[in-house]
């Protein structure tokens, strides 16, 4: 088993293929130095040595161990420099890399084989003490709190109170001596507050720093960024470790990160920001303002600080060069680090940069216009799930806003809420259905579930590459940086701003899009469809073969649902429609008739409002396919609740309150969900089935009349039994006929069933008979092959995830092995009986991409999804069609 892989000029082992064993940073090292780039020479231990670390009770494997000494001495013979050695030590940096960028959450670990010995050679090799003893004191710090587990706040105030005690801003102004001190003092912190000494034997550092490495897989920020993302947690991390070089041995040495477009609007412009004289972590970790790389870059927080192009000239044209050469090799925007050691420019890093969906969609259509990326390519390069973030709402340009400070525009949209102070109270208020900002200093790793919570971020420090930037751009949230007239106080639980000062629970409004802080809650606007995003969904809809329906239940969201490309109605849920107050009592009258003429009569009240809204339907689904589904659910849901309206009904029906209770508590079933309901009402009261037809025909009818084309497709629920659906058919067809001849005209119209029950989809060849389509119910057909109710799983459902007992929520993500061989049966036993037969799912998986992929290979016709995700679903789908050819 091969568990180690060489990185450098010399020596490649890998390439940017092998993301799955190598990591998304180690497979890119690797390519990089095949470039022939001036990359620090490395080794890359496995995802497989993490997941064999793991199964191992977190231990290195001696055969693992072997092969990183053997990669060692390969990087000791290229470098010419010893790890260990007191007069040429090795050092290096010990990073995390899983196969899908998860910034911030794993952990890192720089300047390793430092000790009072190769300290003293750095001074040598250098000649320059202060850069040695602060590489010594960085990597103190960094290593007791990643590999030890030390709480680095008390070696962060005692580096306070040494810069207070002589009297100076910034880290860099404390000299040799004082660091010598620090570092002095350092230790002797860590043995008094943990009991253990720290490490000096490089060996030992390392060993220990690849397994806390291995262990940051795990650690609850890390699992929050994969839950939330959806990223598989049995994947692992590699481990790349990795010749430090310094951008922190004076002032011709730097350490930045670029993006060779901009990643939050997308324009074509090279940007970025650096530090001069610091080390890679200061840049993303906001406590500097970085200075712009270009001109390009500047903003109202560097503005007037030196760009990296003034400062270093030649070395910013090698960065051009640099990446102009791995945008075109990886075809898409870059994201790049970089350190310069005494003028000489390294590239630690490339990656695909995280960026807004706006500026995805631009970079890719603006990527086939510079004939770097084929429309294939292009459609293949956005996440579906990116899309969500163009539908979210911006502040109404016509409301009044009151500016209370300005900071970068780090991602766009609007974000408004009660400020909260720290993560744990953002997820708390969120999790009681309110609206959050998160209001921090910094943001961290450790916030991310606050800043996942929260309706958007702001932060008092930090540029547009530091921490809170990137992860807000690429959760689509929006986020204003680097605000700095914010002085934020955590013991008070206020933050003031200009004179004004605002406590926890106060509400502020951001703009992502142009850095700005509104005092209060702002008026929000719906996002607009811009002509770039319609052009590229066009490219979308040349590769898909799957349709594209929305799940509807009125004129409004079926307007929705056009804008954004919708080919017709998947589900409209008829029950929804008997809920608004004058519409509810006749419902009530109908469940407490005692025979069928009262409840005819009670229907008779409701089938104007039905037909109401079916005509309304008609016309903005004009031409397309509307499919209704009859009546579902059993009929105590709509019965009232509270004590008022109980009297209410009571009075409309002129009966004593207690008939009502009586009549309530005989309708209660244990279990609903498997219940009377569905076509079971349909059967036992086959009336409520007959009004429903009556008002969808003669909508259709009259539609037709005033010169809109309609498709109506009746479809009937829960069916299990062939014999259910032919009985409530020839009902419905006997309504029809009726219709047409009062009216005196026909139209097309077709009648079919919702799939949603095991026994349906076993016998669907039976069903098909009596059916023209099958819409798939997967809500309620993953409840009942698994035995779940939806409404309750939550409650231990991500345990299971968690434990690796099921890859993902099956609410969320169809489940493909058991639900899914349910439907592909359904659909090849009702082909075999019809084949002219359309199908499709209307369940949540319908706008999910993964269930959208399974979907086109099991041969359906379409998916329905709500109109909001119909974008989402059109993207899918091409993907669909192009990775399954």
């Amino acid at each position: 088993m091969k568990w180690v892989y060489l990185f450098s000029k010399e020596n490649t082992e890998g390439n940017k293929e092998m993301k799955n064993l190598l990591g998304g940073k180690g497979a890119n090292l690797a390519e990089m130095s095949s470039l022939g780039l001036n990359v620090p020479p490395g080794f890359t231990v496995t995802t497989e040595a993490c997941i064999d670390f793991q199964k191992a009770g977190n231990q290195i494997s001696d055969s693992i161990k072997q092969q990183v000494q053997e990669a060692l001495k390969e990087v000791e013979k290229v470098t010419g420099k010893v790890f260990g050695d007191s007069k040429n030590p090795l050092l290096f940096s010990v990073r995390s890399g899983a196969r899908v960028s998860m910034p911030g959450m794993m952990d890192t670990v720089l300047n390793l084989g430092m000790n009072d010995e190769t300290v003293e050679g750095m001074s040598e090799l250098t000649g320059d003490a202060r850069f040695s003893w602060d590489s010594y004191r960085r990597f103190i710090q960094m290593y007791a709190n990643v590999v030890m587990g030390f709480n680095h706040s008390l070696l962060e105030a005692t580096l306070e109170d040494l810069k207070d005690a002589r009297g100076v801003d910034e880290d860099t102004e404390l000299t040799a001596e004082d660091l010598k001190d620090l570092v002095t003092v350092y230790k002797q912190i860590i043995l008094e507050e943990s009991g253990r000494s720290f490490p000096t034997d490089p060996m030992d550092q390392l060993w220990q720093a690849i397994g806390a490495v291995f262990r940051s897989w795990t650690n609850p920020r890390a699992i929050k960024y994969r839950d939330i993302n959806g990223i598989d947690h049995n994947w692992g991390t590699a481990v790349n470790v990795q010749t430090m070089v310094f951008g922190n041995m004076g002032d011709d040495c730097a350490t930045g990160v670029c993006f060779t477009r901009d990643p939050s609007t997308g324009d074509k412009r090279f940007f970025g920001e650096y530090l001069i004289n610091a080390q890679g972590e200061d840049v993303v970790a906001g406590i500097r303002t970085p200075a712009p790389i270009n001109d390009e870059s500047k903003n109202d927080s560097n503005r007037n600080l030196k760009t990296l192009k003034e400062a270093m000239g030649e070395t910013f044209d090698e960065l051009t060069e640099v990446y102009q050469k791995l945008e075109a090799h990886y075809k898409d925007m870059q994201d790049i680090e970089f350190t310069i050691e005494k003028g000489n420019l390294f590239i630690l890093q490339t990656r695909n940069g995280k960026r807004t969906a706006s500026a995805a969609i631009k970079i890719a259509s603006d990527l086939v216009g510079e004939g770097i990326l084929s429309k294939e390519e292009a459609i293949l390069k956005i996440e579906p799930e990116l899309l969500n973030q163009l539908l979210h709402p911006r502040l109404d340009p016509k409301a009044d806003k009151k500016v209370v400070a300005k900071g970068l525009p780090a991602s766009p949209g609007a974000g408004a809420g009660e400020i909260a102070f720290s993560s744990e109270l953002a997820i708390s208020l969120a999790e009681s259905g309110k609206k959050v900002l998160l209001v921090r200093q910094e943001t961290s790793p450790e916030d991310i579930g606050g800043m996942n919570a929260a309706r958007g971020i702001l932060t008092a420090r930090g540029g547009m590459t530091s921490h809170a930037a990137v992860v807000a751009r690429g959760m689509g949230k929006p986020c204003v940086a680097g605000c700095s007239d914010l002085v934020i106080n955590y013991s008070a639980k206020t933050v003031s701003v200009n004179g004004k000062t605002f406590k926890e629970g106060d509400h502020l409004t951001i703009d992502g899009a142009s850095g700005e802080v509104f005092e209060g809650l702002v008026p929000t606007i719906d996002a607009e469809i811009s002509k770039e995003f319609a052009n590229f969904m066009s490219w979308a809809d040349e590769y898909r073969t799957l349709k594209v329906r929305t799940n509807a239940d009125n004129p409004e969201d079926s307007e929705v649902a056009n804008n954004f490309g919708a080919e017709g109605i998947g589900l409209c849920r008829t029950e929804h429609m008997f809920f608004e107050a004058e519409r509810i009592l006749a419902v009530r009258e109908m469940i407490f008739a005692e025979d069928v003429m009262s409840r005819e009569k009670a229907l008779s009240k409701l089938l104007p409002f039905q037909k109401k809204d079916f005509l309304g339907i008609f016309k903005a689904m004009d031409g397309k396919p509307v499919n209704i589904r009859l009546l579902d659910p059993p009929l105590h849901e709509f019965l009232p609740h509270s004590e008022q309206e109980k009297n209410e009904l009571a009075e409309y029906l002129g009966i004593d309150i207690r008939e009502v209770e009586d009549r309530a508590e005989k309708l209660q079933e244990f279990n609903p969900m498997l219940g009377h309901r569905g076509c079971r009402l349909g059967v036992t009261y086959p009336e409520i089935y007959k009004m429903q037809v009556r008002a969808i025909m003669e909508a259709a009818v009259e539609s037709s009349e005033s010169n809109i084309t309609v498709m109506p497709e009746i479809m009937i629920p829960l069916v299990a039994l062939k014999g259910e659906l032919a009985i409530l058919k020839e009902d419905a067809l006997e309504v029809i006929k009726a219709v047409f001849k009062e009216k005196g005209k026909e139209i097309k119209y077709k009648i079919g069933t919702m799939i949603e029950l095991p026994r349906a989809a076993i016998t669907a060849g039976e069903i098909a008979k009596e059916a023209e389509f099958f819409s798939f119910g997967t809500n309620d057909l993953t409840q009942t092959t698994f035995g779940l109710s939806r409404d309750d799983a939550g409650k231990f459902l991500p345990e299971y995830v968690g434990r690796g007992l099921m890859p993902n929520d099956p609410f969320v993500s169809l489940d493909q092995s058991g639900v899914g061989f349910l439907v592909e049966h359904a659909v090849k036993e009702g082909k075999k009986t019809n084949a002219n037969m359309h199908m499709g799912i209307c369940g949540e998986h319908g706008g999910e991409p993964s269930s959208i992929d399974f979907c086109h290979r099991a041969g359906l016709d379409y998916v329905s999804c709500s109109p909001y995700r119909v974008p989402i679903a059109r993207l899918a789908a091409a993907q669909a069609a192009l990775n399954n050819k």
